[in-house]
């Protein structure tokens, strides 16, 4: 974070089980949610790593059901608008075709309920095949993918 100067940085795949609020050192702050469940899946949880300014500007933040999904609000310098940062994972394209529309679903439901005056940023492993075919895209996509575009 430090050397590319970072204020926040989503993580996906967490395998973390508690819901903290940890202070990795007197810089950075890192978030993640917890399992509702005792014996829970470690697996497509999704965090952030605050640093020390963004950490004081933090007005709220929590986990989104599925727990695919965190969310944070920050204060900005400009009065009245928050920034609002959603962390997401994705499911796989092999994945069952509700689990993706509900996923895609609750989504676009956190999405619609920021207010368009805020600063809303979506992030995370959206598990998208974007392929080596850049054509039309070269000012927003590199020639380095994997497999066929989705």
């Amino acid at each position: 974070m430090r050397r590319y100067n970072l204020a926040v940085m989503g993580i996906s795949e967490t395998r973390w089980t508690q819901a903290k609020q940890q202070r990795l050192d007197e810089r950075e702050t890192l978030l993640y949610p917890d399992h509702e469940e005792e014996n829970a899946q470690h697996t497509q949880r999704v965090g952030l790593m605050l640093s020390k300014v963004a950490r004081n500007s933090l007005v709220e933040w929590g986990s989104l059901e599925p727990l695919e999904l965190t969310k944070a609000s920050f204060k900005t310098k400009n009065k009245g608008i928050t920034m609002k940062v959603i962390q997401c994972y994705a499911p796989t394209n092999d994945s069952n075709d509700d689990i993706n529309d509900q996923f895609y679903d609750r989504l676009q439901s956190i999405t619609k309920k920021c207010p368009r005056k805020d600063l809303t940023i979506l992030m995370g492993d959206l598990n998208a095949d974007v392929g080596l075919d850049n054509t039309g895209y070269e000012d927003i996509m590199g020639r380095f993918g994997l497999g066929e575009r989705n």
